[in-house]
């Protein structure tokens, strides 16, 4: 009960910082070596390894988001990432593996809020100096259709 607690506390933070936009904050909840990945669900399934994004370490991660906030052209969104049923599956000295699913939601200036994803994330979280950071993320989403462009990670 008490990892369970700690990981959604952790995803609520996580969620909480995509939604405020903060994304050159969003490469500190990774550990250096993290690799982060977001895939469709037929891909998986299939044992394909193409993404819709990929980063493999901190470098990637800090460029994804760097390439997000000044680089990249889209139109001003609002996000509402909803977290639910987070499970911990296993629990091996520092790593704690776990899944939850999510809905992310986006709405633009001007128009309807619509469903830009649904789907499930697999973490493995690594203990370091007292808090929790994402080793591996794998969030796979459940259509091969996306109402538009994917900005922001999940």
């Amino acid at each position: 009960r008490e990892a369970r607690f700690e990981v959604e506390e952790f995803l609520y933070e996580y969620a909480a910082n995509l939604e405020r936009g903060d994304i050159e904050r969003w490469p500190s909840f990774f550990t250096d070596d993290a690799v982060y990945e977001l895939k469709a669900r037929d891909n998986v399934d299939s044992g394909l390894r193409l993404a819709l994004m990929y980063c493999d370490g901190m470098g990637m991660l800090k460029d994804r988001a760097y390439a997000i906030k000044h680089t990249e052209m889209y139109a001003p969104r609002y996000l509402n990432l909803q977290i639910t049923n987070t499970r911990v599956l296993s629990i091996e000295g520092p790593f704690i593996q776990a899944e939850a699913n999510y809905l992310l939601l986006e709405t633009l200036i001007d128009e309807p809020t619509r469903v830009q994803q649904v789907g499930k994330c697999y973490d493995r979280f690594e203990r370091r100096d007292g808090r929790l950071l994402i080793k591996e993320r794998l969030c796979v989403y459940e259509t091969v259709l996306i109402n538009n462009c994917v900005v922001f990670p999940v």
